[in-house]
Order: structure tokens, then sequence, then C-alpha cells
């Protein structure tokens, strides 16, 4: 949504946490993120290259993508979850310069939340309009 100037509304769920190496060192990164456990024991077991490899995820860091959103947004989080974890996730909305608000579930992690479809439909619906007898999406909108 960052890269891509014509989309218009976003509405994330579930944001990807940024600092991977922060959750790597408080024993966060699993789950989602086991993938770097498994690369260290198959290919640096001495973690002989572990900030190169950290380094290098930081290109694809949402904190540094996040000042380039041009769509308004709408992120949802669970303040309980454990896999993409409020304290990492939730940083990168301060970045964004667009319009956004912030729905909260204080007791869910990373599962099904209540409502969230129908708040999500109803945002992206404010940017459709009838035109001609036909929806299309409004460039203002």
């Amino acid at each position: 949504m960052s890269l891509e100037p014509r989309i218009k509304r976003a509405a994330p769920v579930f944001p990807l946490p940024v600092r991977l190496q922060a959750l790597w060192e408080i024993d966060l990164a699993k789950d989602a993120y086991d993938e770097l456990k498994t690369y260290f024991r198959l290919f640096d077991p001495l973690h002989n290259r572990e900030e190169e490899i950290f380094t290098k995820l930081g290109y694809i860091d949402v904190q540094f993508l996040a000042p380039r959103i041009k769509a308004e947004t709408m992120m949802t989080v669970g303040l309980m979850d454990t896999v993409c974890p409020p304290s990492s996730s939730l940083p990168p909305t301060t970045k964004i310069q667009a319009k956004k608000s912030l729905v909260l579930y204080p007791d869910f992690g990373h599962e099904g939340l209540p409502g969230v479809n129908d708040k999500i439909f109803k945002f992206m619906g404010r940017a459709v309009v009838r035109c001609g007898g036909r929806r299309k999406y409004c460039r203002g909108a």
C-alpha cells in the first residue's frame, strides 16, 4: 500500500511487526517467524552472520515504508497478540502521514476478531459510489 499510489484505502489486520531483531532478542520470533530459527540452524548455526541477516531484513521493515503510505488507513490490532505484538506493530502508524484510524481489541490476540469484517467493509465501502447506474471507484473518495 505504500509503493502503489493508486491504492486509496487500506485496512491491515495484525500489521507486521517492525524491528525483527528486537523480537528475536526477546524470544518472540516464533510462530510466523520460525523460518528465522530454521535459517540459523541450517545455514548459520554459530550466528556469525546474524548482524548481516538482520540488516538485510531491515530493508523491508515496515517502519521505513510507512512514511510513503498515501492511502487512508484503518489498522486493526489485538492487544494480546503475541505473533504480531502491538509493541512492535503499532509504531509505524505514527509515521503514516495519510488519514488513519486504529481499531483496538483489548482482550484479543492473533485470532478471529468479532465484527472486524463489517468494520472493514464499511470503511472500504465509503470509497465506492454509484456512477451512471454502475458502481465505480471515485478518485477523490
